[in-house]
């Protein structure tokens, strides 16, 4: 199994990014998915997940301004990340619990500048 987060990057206040969790080795269509993040200094927390069907949650410090996705024919999730702030800074990740397994991708830097 792998996941490979990828997208991340300096960005202002404000701005947009789009994070890419590519996936091999899960059946992609089944699986649910989640994304955290990790601030510097901080433990790693729960930004949103979506369903194998492609309903999605999120915490609400990103609702309105993040939205998962999944495109099943390319076996891949992504976070689309709007009106970016500066404590949206952190090393995102993507999971997925795949066969009695946590399985984690390593995870790309978003910076978003003041």
């Amino acid at each position: 199994v792998q996941l490979q987060a990828s997208g991340g990057g300096l960005v202002q206040t404000g701005g947009s990014l789009r994070l890419s969790c590519k996936t091999s080795g899960i059946n992609f269509r089944i699986a649910r998915m989640t994304w955290y993040r990790q601030a510097p200094g901080k433990e790693r927390d729960l930004v949103g997940n979506v369903s194998a069907g492609g309903s999605a949650d999120y915490v609400d410090s990103v609702k309105g301004r993040f939205t998962i996705s999944r495109d099943y024919s390319r076996n891949t999730m992504y976070l689309q990340m709007d009106n970016l702030k500066p404590e949206d800074t952190a090393v995102y990740y993507c999971n997925t619990f795949w066969r009695g397994t946590d399985w984690w991708g390593r995870g790309t830097l978003v910076t978003v500048s003041s």
